[in-house]
């Protein structure tokens, strides 16, 4: 349980018991974090670690490694690249005749490394529209998915707090692969496109995962309906959080009773416009602006410390109804405890 006070806490608000059980393996990484159990792994960055100020150590190399372990198929939707791991990953698979594909937001086409994937006869579509292309996914042989709130540069893997995970599952890379090829096939985006998920709740080793995508899925009732089943605790990290009614819905369940803290990107409390973070404060809700020089860039909820919502999916109207996004809703209490773990180190830097 945290142990929320007026300021950000200086000691650890993790007991022994919130700590990550013995069923996941940790994964070492020299500027990151990382857990595996059996087909689903978490990476998340690490800002503060020496390396990261020389780009060197991340997480972005697991990927790498991942795309390089391809043999047929390497299937991209990006919002913007700028990773050279990653490119070169992917520059390689196309050169041993794996089939690679992307599609990206069209304001970051321009790019130099996009640019360097389209002169090695790389295919990529942009969105051309004013909605954002902000999904973070690759789908490797149709049959692993790596996905999250990263974006693949290095201010995302370096700079940033993200995560990323990886998840072998055939059933969840034909919802990821049905969703991109509706946008590399089809040159559906935005709320063109309908709800199609193949299989949008399955399980994987046990764990139930439900897959949304924006706007399709009408994501905004259904994260509603979740964070008011909150009975306990709710922890969140938001890049932005504008929408009112996700908003009313933590509060009101603070108001019930339940444990509710988060951290807030310092740079979009700034800017956005309607931003929630005033409103928790005066509902005198443990909310906190981040302390990371860089983007706090999480777009996490985790609930009752057995549910986690993450994502590229952030928390306003343009991500329901304008953006392509996803979002994942996890039920399992180890991998709740590494996003607290995570929340733990935020908080901590929060001001």
């Amino acid at each position: 349980m945290l142990l929320i006070g007026c300021t950000p806490p200086t000691q650890p608000i993790i007991d022994s018991a919130t700590q990550p059980s013995s069923s996941l393996t940790e994964i070492q990484i020299p500027a990151g974090y990382g857990y595996s159990m059996g087909s689903i792994e978490v990476y998340f960055t690490n800002p503060s670690s020496s390396l990261s100020a020389q780009e060197t150590g991340g997480i972005d190399q697991f990927l790498a490694n991942a795309i390089d372990s391809a043999k047929l198929s390497v299937d991209v939707a990006i919002y913007s690249l700028s990773l050279n791991s990653v490119r070169n990953a992917l520059l390689n698979a196309h050169d041993r005749g794996v089939r690679v594909r992307m599609v990206m937001e069209s304001d970051n086409l321009e790019r130099t490394d996009p640019q360097i994937l389209k002169d090695a006869g790389i295919p990529i579509l942009g969105d051309r529209r004013e909605g954002l292309m902000h999904n973070k996914f690759i789908v490797i042989d149709e049959s692993e998915v790596w996905t999250g709130s990263m974006n693949f540069t290095d201010s995302g893997t370096y700079e940033d707090n993200n995560v990323v995970m990886r998840i072998r599952s055939v059933k969840i890379a034909e919802n990821f692969s049905k969703e991109f090829e509706e946008m590399f096939n089809d040159d559906l985006f935005g709320d063109s496109v309908l709800a199609e998920t193949p299989n949008p709740s399955l399980s994987v080793d046990g764990i139930k995962i439900e897959t949304y995508f924006s706007p399709d899925d009408e994501i905004q009732p259904t994260l509603v309906n979740i964070i008011s089943m909150a009975n306990e605790s709710l922890y969140f990290m938001a890049f932005s959080f504008t929408a009112d009614e996700i908003g009313d819905a933590v509060r009101e369940r603070a108001r019930e009773g339940v444990t509710v803290a988060g951290v807030m990107d310092d740079e979009q409390v700034e800017s956005n416009i309607g931003t929630e973070f005033d409103a928790f404060r005066q509902a005198g809700l443990d909310v906190y602006r981040d302390g990371n020089a860089g983007q706090m860039h999480h777009k996490t909820i985790v609930i009752d410390e057995s549910i986690v919502i993450t994502g590229s999916y952030n928390f306003t109207n343009s991500a329901e109804t304008r953006n392509d996004e996803t979002l994942l809703v996890i039920y399992n209490e180890d991998i709740a405890k590494l996003f607290i773990a995570e929340f733990q180190r935020v908080y901590e830097q929060a001001k």
